[in-house]
């Protein structure tokens, strides 16, 4: 069976590398990028199945990517869920409103966590 792939959108250089570690020791096939132009290039590049998309990075924020993500014929249902430490933001908001799936408060979360909920977004036990 072919592994899941995901996109680890995520400009916190450590963050990013633990991140690729865990979900690929739990068995997907792990992407990562450290800007929204970096992200989006991959994304369109290698369909993932799910990106884990960061709201605050340079070049371009996760809301310009998850934008310009939604103009693309496949990116437009793409499985998109956010993270961020911003917690009541009109940034949050408008990404809900672009289509995200999901949104993560990282302080909120443990890795293990965020994999299970990937992991049951894809239907995956």
């Amino acid at each position: 069976m072919e592994k899941k792939k995901i996109l680890v959108a995520e400009d916190e250089p450590q963050l990013r590398k633990l991140m690729l570690s865990k979900f690929e020791s739990s068995g997907f096939a792990a992407l990562g990028a450290e800007d929204g132009s970096v992200a989006l290039e991959k994304a369109l590049k290698e369909h993932p199945d799910v990106i884990l998309l960061d709201i605050l990075m340079p070049v371009m924020d996760g809301i310009e990517m998850l934008r310009k993500l939604r103009t693309d014929a496949w990116g437009k249902s793409a499985l998109v869920m956010l993270l961020s430490n911003l917690r009541d933001s009109g940034k949050v908001l408008e990404g809900v409103e672009l289509g995200a799936h999901e949104y993560f408060v990282k302080s909120d979360w443990k890795l293990e966590d965020i994999v299970k909920k990937v992991k049951e977004k894809l239907s995956i036990t």
